[in-house]
């Protein structure tokens, strides 16, 4: 199993702590690191940074978002960063939800999933160096009635940049399974795999492949205590935000995930408290068991019990939030996580 990490948040960051804790990950054996991008700094210019930082560590966008780019302008930005990294580039991709599109891009929330699915396919035309002519029922190019012309990019062509899809509705995991290389996963609990991974491998047969065939990414916080209720206290705020503010009232693709794992009620009356404006409530009311199964939390021994069920599930990259104030404890906290990933990657290989 592979490990991932976040390189730093979209809004203003410690660049030079940013850079040492990548760097130090990447000689701790980290495979991959994911940039962020919502309504502050872009997903982009961070990993770029990064490019000429580093020498190993692959360099994820997680995500961009579909709306605010033109497909041209995604298949230049990913050429570019994968030519600068020597390779190392994953491609992120991302609908959002309709509160940031409509609200911060202004392109309503309409068919993301066909959105999608023609993106990628003009991606890779243009990564493939063909000429670009697609018809599709949001995107036209070149443009009809006007004086564009069909174009083939002036670059090296780059026909391998791998894919990675952040999804949650059972019909864009679908699409993942079907046209990704990747799934970026959130609300994710090993307990509960089928939530999502049904659909993915749904997907995957429509177009001849498998569930194995997609490198499945996702995790949770990880942090070391024998105290694991204050752990738990600590972490509970998050799922409550995602739970009640990640999305629309009438549509929050986080929350409807956790409803479909058997977390219904909770979810709802989460979600009904934090739209009341009682946060507090709402934080409160996040089960304790649900922060521990979307996490990695508690001693070493029962951090090491969530990696095993993780990679049981059929996890293939564990993506870790390593908790610690500093840099040197966040550090600490990855190099012990990392320990223990690695002792239950050599128990499967024993197994096999």
């Amino acid at each position: 199993m592979k490990v991932a990490i976040g390189g730093g948040v979209d809004t203003n960051e410690n660049w030079d702590e940013l850079s040492d804790y990548v760097i130090e990950a990447e000689k701790l054996g980290v495979d991959s690191v994911w940039s962020a991008e919502a309504w502050g700094l872009d997903g982009a210019t961070t990993l770029a940074y990064l490019a000429a930082k580093t020498s190993k560590i692959k360099l994820g966008s997680g995500i961009l978002q579909t709306v605010g780019r033109t497909p041209a302008n995604l298949a230049m930005t990913a050429m570019s960063l994968a030519s600068m990294s020597g390779g190392r580039f994953l491609l992120g991709l991302g609908a959002s939800g309709p509160q940031v599109v409509e609200g911060w891009h202004g392109v309503p929330f309409e068919k993301p999933i066909r959105r999608m699915r023609e993106l990628i396919e003009i991606i890779k035309i243009i990564a493939s160096g063909e000429r670009l002519a697609y018809e599709g029922q949001i995107y036209r190019l070149p443009l009809p009635g006007g004086e564009g012309k069909s174009l083939r990019i002036r670059a090296q062509p780059q026909p391998n940049i791998p894919i990675y899809l952040a999804t949650l509705s059972p019909k864009s995991l679908e699409l993942t399974g079907e046209v990704a290389d990747g799934w970026l996963g959130t609300s994710f609990m090993p307990e509960h795999p089928d939530v999502f991974f049904e659909y993915i491998e749904k997907g995957a047969k429509k177009a001849g492949r498998s569930l194995k065939d997609i490198d499945l990414a996702v995790g949770g916080a990880v942090a070391f205590s024998d105290d694991v209720d204050k752990l738990i206290e600590r972490n509970r705020p998050g799922i409550a935000f995602t739970l009640g503010a990640m999305g629309s009232p009438t549509r929050n693709f986080y929350n409807a995930a956790f409803r479909r794992a058997g977390y219904d009620e909770d979810a709802i009356a989460v979600q009904k408290k934090w739209l009341e404006g009682d946060r507090e409530a709402a934080t409160a009311m996040v089960p304790d068991e649900l922060v521990i199964q979307v996490n990695l939390l508690g001693t070493e021994e029962m951090v090491r019990e969530r990696i095993r069920k993780y990679r049981d599930a059929g996890v293939t990259t564990l993506r870790l939030q390593p908790s610690g104030r500093t840099l040197a404890e966040r550090l600490e906290t990855l190099g012990r996580a990392m320990g223990l990933v690695n002792e239950v990657s050599r128990e499967t290989a024993t197994a096999s």
